[in-house]
């Protein structure tokens, strides 16, 4: 087949465009910086932007793609195309399927963009050699995706996956929205390792640059080269994020039984935790998955667009054959 989709991934302050054939592969892209996208706000940015894509850059060959896909923050009812929530204290539920299509005449189909990413390395990358496995996102957040005899699991409210209130197994002192202290997205993502540097400055010796201005956060690739060069504050502040990455993985192994583990996300991706999680593993514990515990091939900047591409391609799919049921039933 020659068809390509339009696939979309929505972040907190960015939007990436793009169309992706039935390969993968990502024929055009484009980028918009939008600032914070709330779910008010998100249909707006959205129409702008694609409407700026289709006139600067258009399609890649004279047909138009033959659906939408968009992988979005949050939870989200991909059945009915309804996006439920960016996170517990924002809920504000639209309509955003049923909005795209309408606004372009072009079947569209929406998804968490952590499942959708966890869809695009079913179909295009380990779909092959594992139906059980967990995809574990780290950047900003932590959250993970789980296929289980094939089947990505979603949960009641949409929301399995979400890992990030996990207990990280240290004690650092940050006190978690949820109502717990020291979750694991507080000392092993990319937000926490900015809370965590903050409180264990006072207490460690560092080298590290800790911006006054607390919407400026620190660079986690800076605690990762100062890691190197033994400096106190942020080898205590690694080894926190490792131990609680490792305990979460034990954890999440002995919940669903895999037989693979994929890692993937911003803060894991350059391959410098990676070597250090392996190594801290229990052998008994990831007995049956010691070796394949691995990274992820998709590139972190894409990934999110191969997912949204992976959520056209399969959600168009069983639209094509629901239009087919229903033509020949008349």
């Amino acid at each position: 087949m020659n068809d390509t989709y339009l696939a979309l991934d929505l972040g907190a302050a960015k939007l990436l465009i793009g169309e992706v054939n039935s390969k993968g592969k990502i024929l055009n892209s484009k980028r918009y910086e939008t600032g914070y996208i709330d779910q008010i706000s998100a249909f707006s940015i959205i129409k702008r932007s694609l409407e700026d894509y289709i006139s600067t850059v258009g399609w890649y060959t004279e047909t138009r793609p033959v659906c939408i896909g968009i992988g979005l923050m949050g939870c989200v009812d991909h059945e009915n195309g309804i996006w439920l929530q960016t996170h517990s204290k924002r809920t504000h539920s639209i309509h955003l399927a049923e909005d795209i299509t309408k606004a372009f005449k072009i079947p569209c189909f929406i998804d968490n963009n952590v499942k959708s990413i966890t869809r695009a390395i079913k179909k295009w990358k380990y779909g092959t050699c594992s139906n059980n496995f967990i995809y574990l996102n780290i950047s900003s957040s932590i959250t993970a995706g789980f296929v289980i005899n094939g089947q990505l699991i979603r949960g009641n409210q949409f929301d399995a996956g979400e890992v990030a209130h996990s207990n990280s197994g240290v004690e650092v002192g940050i006190k978690c929205s949820c109502g717990s202290k020291d979750c694991v997205e507080l000392v092993a993502t990319g937000s926490g390792l900015n809370k965590s540097a903050r409180i264990l400055s006072s207490s460690h010796k560092t080298q590290l640059y800790i911006p006054q201005d607390e919407n400026i956060k620190v660079d986690t690739k800076e605690i990762f080269f100062l890691y190197q060069q033994n400096d106190e504050l942020c080898v205590h502040l690694a080894n926190n994020a490792i131990t609680a990455i490792v305990n979460l993985i034990m954890n999440l192994i002995r919940v669903s039984d895999p037989d693979m583990v994929i890692l993937g996300g911003s803060l894991i991706s350059d391959g410098f935790l990676y070597s250090k999680i392996l190594d801290r593993l229990n052998k008994t514990a990831t007995r049956f998955v010691a070796n394949v515990i691995v990274l992820n091939q998709l590139d972190p900047n894409i990934a999110g667009l191969l997912g949204a591409a992976a959520v056209a391609s399969e959600e168009y799919s069983v639209y094509k054959r629901t239009e087919l049921k229903s033509s020949n039933a008349q």
